[in-house]
């Protein structure tokens, strides 16, 4: 593509150089740089994309894109700009033709919630066969394929380039995860989405390389609601009104709370084998019976922001596909519950931290389990406080402690381990050790009795550890299929 109508909107302050360039492929990483690209300088945590710029030429750069004044050959031409994360932005939408404006977009929001309300959203949509892919923690989520991602919310140009191959593949919808820290860095700056979604806000994220302090934070969450056309909130969170400071989107809400446009009512658990869920009444702008495979009064938030959202649409959504849809919804790594041939429920969940970890157990406890049977380990190079405070929710929440491995990167394993036993010591809880993650399932599976909830915590839709030989492959559903002498989990 020409690079001078890649510049357009790029708010350009100054540029050095011929304009009048095709462009091959634009390129933020020096060391991916290739013959004829553009090369956009940013600003990372540990390095500076400015100070690569040479070798992004030596690979074939042959224009860049930069904030800061570079010593660059009279033979590159070079873009000035005031902000290059916003450039990439708008830059990366027009080289691959603006996807975002060929697709319905929805944009999720919030602390928790976000990868469970896509799954559900994702899930009713199909049943209204409406071709959907997400972008998200999970990854790239297509219909019968999944791209792993590095963050939530990617850069800018792998948004526009997934947006891109979903046009291209036929799809009609595309609902995103989007981060306080994808907002914060500009990459959905190119867009304006049909819908946006906030779920709920609780302190997390704040430090070096995050937020500044939680004002930013939910200052960041709250810019979605001026980046959409329709805005669903949360009207039960607390911060509900700070979300909408400065919004210029229409409002829809959903809560438990009275004056909500989607009003839920009559929530109630239900326990039955391989189905830990809730059951609850909606009244409002819709009146339905839901039944929510999730466990949790967390769910029926997730699901009414799901339904919220699909109520709104163009297409209208039939009853039947938003209770099929929500009825049969299975989140990879989030409450994930796994069929065993025995009477005892297997599930795998993402909670990696104390906050997690006890929002999932104190959850579970309400289903009164026989036993309940956590397996868990923390990260190395990690707050050794953060093991502790895991050590103490598993010592008053659960029944019986597996310690195990979960990235424990350059550290020995076993000293995590103690570092966890220590905390669960002074509650004198009842646990046992396998350092080998595999070993640790096994053992799980072993034990279970009937009525036991086992919750396999920590890696959730992750199918890797970080060990001291770095990222090796490793999936907690292959384990269990072994153990389980059972076809693979899809």
């Amino acid at each position: 593509m020409n690079l001078k109508n890649l510049l357009k909107d790029a708010n350009v302050l100054s540029c050095n150089g011929e304009l009048n360039l095709e462009i091959s492929d634009i390129i933020y990483d020096s060391r991916k740089a290739v013959p004829n690209c553009l090369y956009v300088c940013l600003r990372g945590h540990m390095q500076n994309g400015h100070d690569f710029f040479k070798e992004a030429i030596k690979r074939g750069a042959i224009a860049i894109v930069a904030s800061e004044k570079l010593d660059a050959p009279e033979t590159t031409t070079t873009i000035y700009v005031e902000n290059t994360r916003k450039a990439l932005a708008v830059i990366s939408a027009a080289f691959f033709s603006h996807p975002a404006s060929k697709l319905l977009t929805i944009a999720i929001t919030g602390t928790k919630g976000k990868t469970t309300c896509a799954s559900m959203i994702r899930c009713i949509l199909r049943h209204a066969n409406i071709k959907t892919a997400s972008i998200g923690t999970i990854g790239v989520v297509f219909d019968n394929e999944i791209i792993d991602l590095d963050n939530t919310t990617p850069e800018s140009y792998e948004i526009q380039k997934y947006l891109s191959i979903m046009v291209d593949r036929g799809y009609e919808c595309a609902i995103m995860e989007v981060s306080s820290l994808g907002l914060k860095w500009h990459r959905v700056d190119s867009m304006t989405f049909d819908y946006g979604l906030f779920t709920n806000f609780s302190p997390d994220h704040v430090g070096e390389n995050e937020h500044k302090n939680l004002d930013e934070y939910l200052s960041c969450k709250s810019i979605l609601f001026s980046r959409c056309h329709v805005g669903i909130l949360n009207l039960d969170d607390e911060n509900f009104n700070e979300i909408l400071k400065n919004h210029t989107c229409d409002i829809v809400t959903f809560g438990f709370k009275k004056g909500a446009d989607f009003l839920a009512s009559d929530c109630h658990l239900i326990s039955k084998r391989e189905f830990l869920g809730v059951r609850f009444n909606l009244s409002g702008k819709k009146n339905l019976t839901l039944d929510v495979p999730v466990p949790g009064k967390f769910s029926v938030y997730n699901a009414l922001g799901a339904i919220s959202l699909c109520c709104q649409l163009k297409d209208k959504i039939s009853d039947k596909a938003i209770i099929a849809g929500l009825s049969s919804v299975k989140t990879r790594g989030r409450t994930e519950i796994i069929n065993t041939p025995s009477d005892y429920t297997l599930m795998i969940d993402f909670a990696h931290n104390a906050v997690s970890m006890k929002s999932i157990l104190m959850t579970l406890r309400e289903y009164k389990p026989n036993r309940l049977v956590v397996l868990f380990g923390a990260g190395g190079e990690r707050s050794k406080g953060r093991r502790c405070e895991m050590g103490k929710i598993a010592g008053k929440l659960a029944d019986f402690s597996i310690l195990t491995s979960d990235n424990p990167r350059s550290e020995d394993v076993l000293d995590i381990i103690d570092d966890i036993k220590k905390a669960l010591d002074k509650t004198r809880a009842n646990y046992a050790v396998f350092p080998d993650r595999a070993d640790a399932i096994n053992h799980c599976i072993r034990i279970a009795n009937k009525g036991d909830i086992i919750v396999l915590a920590g890696k959730g839709h992750e199918n890797y550890q970080y060990t001291k030989k770095g990222k090796e492959y490793f999936d907690e559903r292959e384990v269990i299929s072994a153990a389980l002498g059972a076809a693979p989990i899809e």
